[in-house]
């Protein structure tokens, strides 16, 4: 039993929770998570659209490589701040009703996006980016609870593994389509260019989704509730460990493509290609992390987050030394399959950990921790590179990994 269940005996309202499962057919609980998949699929393609058209974008507004870099890292210093207090407010009102006011601040943000890029205003449009920051976690924490909702504790990690790979799927596009859009229709135009997609989104998931997320109980959760998720030890373990899969997540993003081309001797546009295939191979792996805990292990959490990290140390190690593209090749996909195994399962492993009645607040610290980690690890490693080299800096990165190791085999299961 977990601190919060001591500290709070699951009340009606979590078991009353469940009366939506069952009167939903198997279809409908899929369309639903396909509407909150392109949701996502969109706010992600708009996250980092800016990225692809960096020097569109510097040329514009006059700005420096770090602030157009902002353009994309705001969004996520914003969900690093606002996502505990999301998860508190949405766990005190309609968590359904949040998701189609934060699909219209897409909007907002995107057509504000537009006309501050094509007017020249960098603060106006990093303001924008910020509202879009805020419309991104609210659909990130909300859904993942919707989606926890709606689905069996049979087939709960698999449905969330299905919709955390949304998150990759839209960077893909943003990266592979912003160029297009900007060749077309000028750069300021991929701001508002996926909204499209999110609308479609939300035509799927608003009927489907009826009578889930709303407040559990007769009252809303006390702070006693909230506080108890915030001193469970065993939500922290688990945010601990969001924590270092995201910062490895992003340290091999961030670092590997120069590390392919300072140190190996790939061109530019190679070692892009090789470093594509690292999150890229996570739509498969954080669709089947939740499978695998589901179906092999008996809806068991901690054997594959334990995996997760067994596997990714001695990868990420083997980057700082192997000298073979070849060998490089099949250590990013492994390093990538494995670290994300971690990214896919921890949502809806934490929100396990807790009353269903602050299920939302705990995805939201895991959004949080796991987010920081994000922002922290592109920075700690380019100081890292610099000061020791990146053969020093991608061994420290293993062993990060190896404390990822101890830190699972520490973590609890949920209801055990």
């Amino acid at each position: 039993m977990t601190d919060v269940q001591a500290a709070d005996t699951p009340l009606p309202s979590d078991e009353a929770a469940g009366e939506g499962t069952s009167t939903r057919s198997a279809r409908e609980r899929w369309t639903l998570v396909a509407g909150a998949c392109l949701i996502t699929v969109a706010l992600s393609a708009y996250e980092i659209a800016p990225a692809s058209v960096t020097p569109l974008a510097r040329e514009s507004l006059g700005v420096g490589a770090s602030a157009a870099g902002l353009l994309v890292g705001a969004l996520f210093g914003t969900a690093v701040v606002a996502s505990l207090p999301v998860g508190a407010l949405l766990d005190r009102t309609d968590s359904r009703r949040a998701v189609a006011v934060a699909v219209g601040s897409l909007f907002v943000a995107g057509a504000w996006g537009y006309f501050a890029a094509a007017g020249g205003s960098y603060a106006s449009l990093l303001a924008s980016r910020i509202v879009g920051g805020l419309g991104y976690v609210v659909v990130w924490n909300a859904a993942i609870d919707i989606v926890s909702e709606a689905t069996s504790d049979a087939n709960r990690a698999t449905a969330v593994g299905v919709f955390t790979a949304s998150a990759p799927v839209g960077f893909a596009l943003g990266q592979a389509s912003s160029p297009v859009v900007a060749s077309t229709f000028g750069w300021p135009a991929v701001f508002p260019a996926f909204n499209a997609l999110a609308l479609v989104g939300l035509v799927l998931f608003w009927p489907t989704s009826r009578g889930l997320g709303a407040v559990g109980g007769e009252s809303p959760p006390s702070l006693r509730e909230f506080g108890a998720v915030l001193s469970n030890r065993s939500v922290w373990l688990v945010g601990g460990l969001g924590f270092l899969g995201y910062a490895l997540y992003l340290f091999v993003n961030s670092w590997a493509p120069s590390y392919l081309t300072d140190e190996i001797g790939l061109s530019l546009a190679s070692s892009g290609l090789l470093v594509a295939a690292f999150p890229a191979v996570g739509v498969l792996s954080r669709v089947s992390s939740g499978l695998v805990s589901d179906r092999l292990f008996g809806g068991r959490r901690r054997p594959v987050v334990l995996l997760s990290f067994l596997v990714a140390a001695p990868l990420i190690a083997g980057m700082a030394v192997l000298g073979s593209v070849g060998a490089l090749i099949v250590t990013l996909l492994g390093a990538g399959f494995a670290i994300q195994l971690t990214l896919g399962l921890s949502f809806a492993y934490v929100g396990e950990l807790v009353s269903g009645r602050v299920a939302a607040t705990a995805v939201a610290f895991q959004t949080a921790v796991g987010l920081a980690g994000a922002f922290v690890a592109p920075i700690a490693g380019g100081a890292f590179i610099e000061a020791a080299g990146y053969t020093t800096t991608f061994l420290a990165a293993a062993v990060l990994a190896t404390v990822g190791v101890g830190l699972a085999w520490r973590a609890p299961e949920p209801g055990r």
